[in-house]
């Protein structure tokens, strides 16, 4: 298990500092990341507090995991560590490329052939020259 947790379910009001006052009963943190939105420049919702040890953080998963911040229940579980893509652009697949198969590449149901059927694969025109080809 990794030292770090994932906290969802959070007030878009709150801030970083509340987040590291909650989870520093539990014990040492090293670092707390609040995503902020880029538009409106308020918390997204979710956090990510890394703990010093592994112990710690699998305190804080039983103790906060359903406790009540802010009116809202939150959710803490491990985080989990997602591979950076190879061309470095978040949120991008890195098979497809820019006009081919794929093109609207993203870990949600962009490229990827078959690995999420039902959904959307790349951008209109891909899904127009399907249709034709069925």
């Amino acid at each position: 298990m990794s030292s770090k947790v994932f906290v969802g379910n959070l007030d878009f009001n709150t801030t970083k500092a509340e987040v590291q006052n909650l989870f520093a009963q539990i014990g040492e943190i090293k670092d707390v990341f609040l995503p902020m939105d880029r538009e409106s420049g308020r918390p997204r919702g979710f956090a990510f507090v890394e703990f010093a040890s592994e112990e710690d953080a699998a305190k804080a998963i039983e103790r906060f995991n359903g406790y009540e911040l802010s009116g809202r229940a939150l959710r803490v579980n491990a985080a989990e560590d997602r591979p950076r893509a190879a061309g470095g652009g978040r949120g991008r697949s890195s098979f497809g490329g820019g006009g081919g198969y794929g093109g609207g590449g993203g870990y949600e149901g962009g490229g990827g052939g078959d690995r999420f059927p039902g959904k959307p694969k790349g951008s209109r025109r891909n899904i127009r020259g399907k249709k034709r080809s069925l």
